[in-house]
């Protein structure tokens, strides 16, 4: 096992990096987006929560004995759904499908063979699994891919009051942003992010069916969700609660070993 306690891999050496390869560590890709969040949140909310989740998941995953390294975030990614508000920088699916192919067969170079897409924006959702169904018989590399929300959805559930899952800019993202970085949310804004909305396609249909929206036409302020029941206090929690569900997942030896080619089994 390495001997050094760092997990972030821009702050490690070459030779480092190669020891670690040796020790098969997980290596988690953070995946996010810099886009607007309602009235109060800065525009670069998933990129902070994202990385902050990757890092502290990595600690966890190092404290159970397994090495673990977490990749520079990625901080722009799939938001053309936002761009109606101003603040949104945004990827079209070609420029990210092939940025996050370059950063995989980069860290597979290298030796590596567990890779991690930690996604933090929920934009990026449907684009990273098919990167990931791409990926995997491409490179020849089992991926892992989750959203941070789903992969922790019955912890987080049972830490908010107001909603049953993380939103936008809502109870949980402005609660965890208080905790981490309470310098960069506007708390005499938040009022402002009660506007009139739409109903949700499920609200209207029932689930199983899917159409594109933008934001806007959800929102009025760009919130999903209630950010008024935020403390920081609960976003401690958050993210002691989504890391502690993660790295259990990480460190779980069949999420590795389960078989993913016909072919290996013959």
């Amino acid at each position: 096992m390495p001997d050094t306690g760092e997990v972030e891999w821009r702050k490690l050496r070459a030779d480092q990096l190669r020891e670690h390869a040796r020790a098969d560590a997980i290596v988690i890709l953070p995946v996010a987006a810099l886009e607007q969040h309602g009235p109060h949140l800065p525009v670069e909310v998933d990129t902070i929560l994202g990385e902050t989740i990757a890092v502290r998941t990595a600690r966890k995953a190092l404290a159970r004995g397994q090495p673990t390294l977490v990749l520079p975030v990625i901080w722009t990614g799939l938001s053309e759904h936002h761009m109606s508000f101003g603040g949104t920088v945004s990827l079209d699916f070609p420029a990210f499908s092939m940025l996050i192919e370059g950063l995989v067969r980069s860290v597979l170079r290298h030796g590596f063979k567990r890779i991690v897409l930690l996604n933090a924006h929920g934009g990026n959702e449907n684009a990273l699994r098919t990167i990931t169904d791409e990926l995997t018989p491409k490179l020849s590399a089992p991926l892992v891919q989750f959203t941070y929300w789903y992969a922790a959805a019955a912890p987080i559930a049972k830490i908010l009051e107001k909603q049953g899952g993380l939103q936008h800019a809502c109870e949980a993202e402005t609660s965890m942003m208080m905790a981490v970085r309470p310098e960069l949310v506007a708390t005499d804004r938040i009022g402002l992010a009660k506007s009139n909305s739409t109903p949700s396609l499920s609200d209207v249909v029932g689930g199983g069916v899917y159409r594109w929206r933008t934001i806007g036409s959800r929102s009025g302020s760009g919130v999903i969700g209630d950010p008024e029941a935020a403390t920081p206090e609960k976003g401690e929690r958050l993210f002691e609660a989504i890391t502690d569900s993660l790295a259990q997942k990480l460190c779980n030896a069949d999420l590795w070993q389960l078989p993913w080619e016909a072919e290996r089994l013959n």
